[in-house]
């Protein structure tokens, strides 16, 4: 087998898809992964991994990013809406509003207040108690326990 052919199949294995015609949007998503993979990149851009997919893919989604990017030492910046799944996922936040960055630090900074700056007047409530939950280390801690009991 060629090593480029190589290449493929194990970036295609490492993102947890099937061979398969027709692919869902988490497939799609997977498939892209894999894609921007294959050109070995010091630093992974992610545009709305999660857009158009159930709450359960997205999760499978960023986990498979993070796990990813840690087995390879790579850096990723992620560019996502979905607040809570910052939240659990990321280490970093970077707020924009009209092009300008109005936020930088970790999700658990993330007030009402600095949410209502970054995306405008709304009742935050629920994310910032959402984000309270877990954070980017119980994320981490999770996957390792996962990997040690052979379930990643």
């Amino acid at each position: 087998m060629a090593v480029g052919r190589q290449r493929v199949v194990l970036a295609v294995d490492g993102a947890g898809l099937e061979r398969r015609v027709d692919l869902g949007e988490g497939q799609r998503q997977r498939v892209g992964i894999a894609r921007a993979l294959l050109q070995q990149p010091d630093i992974l851009l992610v545009d709305e991994p999660t857009a158009s997919l159930d709450p359960k893919t997205s999760r499978q989604i960023m986990r498979l990013i993070c796990e990813l990017c840690a087995e390879r030492n790579l850096a990723a910046v992620i560019n996502i809406h979905d607040v809570q799944l910052a939240q659990l996922f990321v280490q970093r936040v970077v707020g924009l509003r009209a092009g300008r960055m109005v936020f930088d630090g970790p999700p658990g900074d993330l007030t009402s207040e600095v949410l209502t700056t970054i995306y405008g007047e709304e009742d935050w409530t629920a994310a910032v108690k959402r984000g309270g939950e877990g954070d980017a280390q119980d994320v981490a801690a999770a996957l390792d326990e996962e990997r040690m009991a052979g379930m990643v």
